[in-house]
């Protein structure tokens, strides 16, 4: 008895499995779960652990074995999915981010996304000029330790938070006098809403950047948002297309195409390239989930997407949730209380550690601190805020910085800006935004510095004119870029692509001729053997069959038979 007791409590062990997840504030929820648990299960936990019911916005990240990121399917097990053994760790993340975050209905889905937001903004995701990203850290500080207060908020307290990879002593200064002056009486709720609407303004808000490369080997990250898909390239954001004019999305291997009409029937294609086909498959389910979510009207418009034009080759996935609209309606429908919000405060932690883990850019010797300035802000101030139209064309990253460098630093500075520019744009050094990535991971000095706002002198606005020549010079560079790349004979690609139709036509072959040898044996079925099954019985009855069977199966029967023995005496004859 007891034996049979300890064996039954031992497999209800094996069935069950520990899971952690990481929440937005860096709390974690612990659960035990069945090993054959969807992960809907897990999410609605989490969703009734934090009392959220607007949760389609949210998902559950995790990175496999591999350290490829992706995103739980809530119909799938999540046992299968994870690649790994228990105990699973993952991460609450927003998933889609609302286009309008004031349209939201509660206060703690704003909360979240504002966590959320903040995280983008400290890691180097979210990209401000330098005006912009004291104000953010400014609502920050107002929302997190409320207004100013002189006994408790020494001279220099806002030295001790790090909102951004790197900062300076001038930027710092100019938060916590925002904070001192301008937001006095401020609530939370109100701080976190003026600072989602400010950063719903900016280019880069709601990226998720995947790193890839152009036809032409430059590093590129590709994005999409809640207005369209984004491609950025030094700082810079050389792509963008509405969801509305995207109207194709396929992978092969590492290979990524975008197809668009644009105004006027003008047809692209836009093709970049991933680092594995794990993470090219990742960026084009992604692509299809923020397709679906944003541009339809109606979940029940969604259909399964293949990654392939063959019915027989690639991928296959389904977006399997709601869509913005249906989202926005259900929300309108919210009836109860305003649940209570456990407000974390502005405490050291994993996402937002405090400026000591960080040095400021005053450790940078000061020549080389005005070559950073420059660097930066040639980046950060062409993210303009815009109506998200930027015309969709192709831009060299190192063209630009080049001429634009020229007239921006001097001859004594100019190595030092080189060295620094040619670390890439790197938004996305958090890549994997999980326990994974965030622990322990010092961060490289293309987020330091290309990744965050840092200031400069404000007499260079004296120099607008000079910049304005630069621009043009950096477009017509690019524009020549762009044709001498088209212009290059591209004998290795069209030998992969001549590869690629013989592979395809070989498939359609082998299918052929396998559909064919089916039908063989189930004609050998129904002629010649002595099954007596009903479909079968009934087949033989009809006078089609009968008149093909002895029309035409029966003399080639013969003719075949003939040929064998034919050939079997030609064989004992030699």
């Amino acid at each position: 008895m007891l034996s049979r007791l300890m064996s039954s409590s031992i497999r209800s062990l094996d069935r069950e499995c520990n899971c952690t997840v990481r929440l937005l504030d860096d709390s974690e929820y612990t659960c035990t779960i069945q090993r054959d648990a969807k992960g809907q299960y897990l999410f609605d936990l989490i969703c009734h652990h934090l009392n959220l019911l607007e949760k389609d916005y949210f998902g559950i990240r995790y990175v496999d074995p591999d350290k490829q990121r992706h995103w739980l399917e809530f119909t799938k097990s999540i046992a299968k999915q994870m690649k790994s053994q228990p105990p699973f760790t993952m991460c609450l993340r927003v998933k889609f981010y609302p286009p309008d975050p004031a349209a939201l209905k509660e206060e703690i889905t704003r909360y979240l996304v504002f966590l959320q937001v903040k995280r983008d903004l400290y890691h180097g995701r979210l990209l401000c000029k330098t005006s912009d990203a004291a104000l953010l850290a400014a609502y920050i500080l107002q929302a997190e330790i409320g207004d100013y207060d002189p006994g408790k908020h020494p001279e220099g307290y806002s030295s001790k938070f790090q909102f951004f990879p790197k900062h300076s002593e001038k930027l710092e200064r100019r938060i916590a006098e925002i904070h001192k002056t301008e937001l006095i009486g401020q609530i939370p709720e109100i701080s976190e809403l003026n600072f989602l609407q400010k950063a719903q303004m900016l280019e880069t808000y709601g990226v998720d950047p995947h790193p890839c490369k152009d036809v032409s080997g430059n590093p590129a990250f590709l994005a999409f948002t809640p207005f369209g898909f984004t491609v950025l390239q030094g700082n810079r954001r050389v792509h963008f297309l509405k969801w509305d004019e995207v109207t194709k999305l396929k992978f092969e291997a590492k290979t990524f195409h975008i197809y668009a009409n644009q105004k006027e029937d003008r047809k692209i294609i836009l093709t970049y390239f991933a680092p594995t086909p794990e993470a090219c498959k990742h960026l084009w389910k992604c692509g299809v989930e923020n397709q679906a979510f944003y541009k339809l009207e109606k979940s029940s418009q969604v259909r399964t997407v293949s990654s392939s034009n063959l019915f027989f080759k690639g991928s296959r996935f389904r977006y399997s949730g709601k869509v913005a609209k249906e989202v926005m309606e259900q929300s309108a429908k919210i009836k109860r209380d305003p649940p209570e919000i456990h407000r974390a405060g502005m405490v050291p932690s994993r996402s937002c550690p405090s400026i000591t883990h960080g040095p400021r850019l005053t450790s940078v010797p000061r020549t080389r601190r005005r070559a950073v300035h420059i660097s930066i802000m040639e980046g950060l101030e062409s993210l303009r805020d815009s109506a998200h139209s930027t015309p969709v064309r192709s831009v060299s990253h190192s063209d630009s910085f080049m001429s634009s460098r020229g007239h921006m630093v001097d001859s004594s500075e100019a190595s030092t800006s080189a060295v620094i520019s040619d670390e890439a744009y790197s938004p996305s050094d958090s890549v994997l935004p999980t326990p994974v990535a965030e622990h322990g991971m010092e961060m490289p000095l293309a987020r330091h510095l290309n990744g965050a706002p840092c200031t400069i002198d404000e007499e260079k606005e004296s120099k607008v004119g000079a910049s304005k020549e630069g621009q043009v010079a950096d477009f017509t560079s690019g524009r020549r870029a762009l044709r001498m790349v088209r212009g290059r004979p591209s004998a290795p690609s069209d030998v992969e692509e001549l590869n690629k139709f013989i592979l395809s036509v070989l498939r359609l072959f082998l299918v052929t001729i396998g559909l064919l040898f089916a039908l063989l044996l189930l004609l050998i079925m129904l002629t010649e053997s002595d099954l007596d099954i009903a479909f079968l019985r009934d087949i033989r009855k009809t006078p089609e069959f009968q008149q093909f069977h002895f029309e035409y199966f029966c003399p080639l029967r013969r003719w075949f038979a003939c040929k064998l023995r034919w050939m079997g005496g030609f064989l004992i004859s030699k």
